[in-house]
């Protein structure tokens, strides 16, 4: 760790690292597969330029939230904000370095707690107090696009802020993406998690991805 570097340029750094759309995003459609246990669906989905997401030919309504529940979240994460937009108000003061190097930054005026880990200019911790419940999420590995880090392997758990109870089982994700146009778009998530104490994966993939811009301009050309 360099100590004439402050924690906040160094968290900074990892921050602008990330991966995220143009502010022109056009937004894309593709065919989901959806699997859940014993259960496989097929369907299509649309992310719009401004993010919301449909999906049809799918009536199960529990697999229609849960995959616009993930598109969601994804799409949230690519959006482009500036350090300051989202961490203008904050300060950071360095932690611990744990036994893999990666380096604790520290919130100090935030009651919870919240803190984050950096390794190789990547977060691959946070621990945020966040909506009433405490989410710590670790990153195992990431793909570098050449445009900034996606994260590719992590696990997230909740806890309650207060007492510190976990609130639910350990999650783990894996992500993959498929480069489309000029954008990330992602390809395939698999979650594994506990239901009524027993392990269930849950697979959404991605094909036929195409940007919406795409579609318009092929649709002209064919008119």
């Amino acid at each position: 760790m360099t100590e004439s570097r402050s924690a906040q340029a160094l968290f900074q750094a990892a921050y602008e690292n990330r991966y995220t759309w143009e502010p022109n995003f056009p937004g894309y459609t593709a065919t989901v597969e959806f699997k859940h246990g014993d259960q496989a669906l097929t369907g299509t989905i649309v992310v719009k330029a401004n993010l919301s997401a449909e999906v049809t030919g799918i009536e199960d309504e529990e697999a229609r939230k849960s995959i616009i529940g993930q598109l969601r979240e994804v799409a949230i994460h690519r959006v482009r904000r500036t350090f300051t937009e989202t961490h203008g108000m904050n300060t950071f003061a360095y932690g611990e370095t744990d036994a893999t190097g990666a380096i604790e930054i520290l919130m100090p005026e935030k009651p919870m707690g919240d803190r984050y880990k950096l390794r190789n200019n990547e977060v691959c911790h946070v621990h945020r107090h966040l909506h009433g419940i405490m989410v710590t999420i670790d990153t195992f590995s990431s793909h570098d696009t050449g445009a900034g880090y996606l994260s590719h392997r992590y696990d997230s758990i909740y806890a309650d802020p207060a007492t510190g109870e976990i609130k639910s089982d350990k999650i783990v994700f894996e992500d993959n993406y498929q480069k489309v146009g000029n954008y990330q778009i992602l390809s395939q998530r698999i979650v594994a998690a506990i239901e009524d104490g027993q392990p269930v994966t849950t697979e959404f993939n991605f094909t036929n991805i195409a940007l919406l811009a795409d579609r318009v301009e092929a649709a002209a050309v064919a008119v």
